[in-house]
């Protein structure tokens, strides 16, 4: 079996999930999807803090939790329909990578309802964590990466001038075809750099 490994860059209500193997400067895309994790239309499902913030505490903890199971179970399903076709394709999947936000810490549920700004930093962490979950659940290795970061840090490991990785990256996408915008460049990006650090021997 062949190392792949997966980017995710989260939105509310979906992700950008990308796959890769090889590396950056012979790129193999194996898989580009946009994977939906919410049953519903609406404020309801895919800004479930910000429609938490007008429910009671109790109401609010059920309804988040109804959400979280329901993004866990699809954030699951698309993960392992990925999995299993890069399975038969004879690749294994060594690594996920999670473009992440600020990193701020996320406090108790009502500290976060009442911080307009705590509550969209709760979602983006809402729907990442439910990738997490999905993970764990199929025992892939998980790595939360800045993505404000994620440029220097590949500039670095990669060894590629940040000019160069930024046609390198442009070029990969052309043989998939669109949508190959900032979503699915950072989601592959991450997924070749812990492809880099997942062939580098320990010491």
């Amino acid at each position: 079996m062949k190392p792949a490994a997966i980017g995710i860059r989260a939105h509310s209500g979906w992700v950008a999930a990308v796959a890769v193997a090889g590396t950056l400067a012979a790129p193999q895309i194996l898989a580009r999807e946009r994977i939906v994790v919410i049953d519903g239309d609406g404020p309801r499902a895919n800004q479930p803090y910000h429609f938490a913030k007008n429910l009671s505490l109790r109401e609010a903890e059920l309804h988040l939790a109804q959400c979280a199971k329901t993004s866990r179970r699809l954030a699951a399903t698309g993960l392992e329909s990925i999995a299993e076709s890069l399975h038969k394709a004879r690749y294994a999947i060594v690594a996920c990578g999670i473009l992440t936000a600020s990193g701020r810490p996320v406090p108790a549920l009502p500290e976060i309802l009442a911080s307009h700004a705590m509550i969209h930093t709760a979602e983006g962490e809402f729907f990442r964590d439910a990738f997490a979950d999905a993970c764990e659940r199929l025992k892939i290795p998980i790595t939360r990466v800045r993505e404000r970061e994620l440029l220097d840090r590949a500039v670095s490991e990669l060894r590629i001038g940040a000019p160069k990785l930024r046609v390198q990256l442009t070029d990969a996408g052309r043989g998939v075809g669109p949508p190959w915008t900032q979503d699915q460049k950072n989601a592959a990006l991450v997924g070749w750099l812990l492809l880099e650090s997942a062939g580098k021997p320990h010491r």
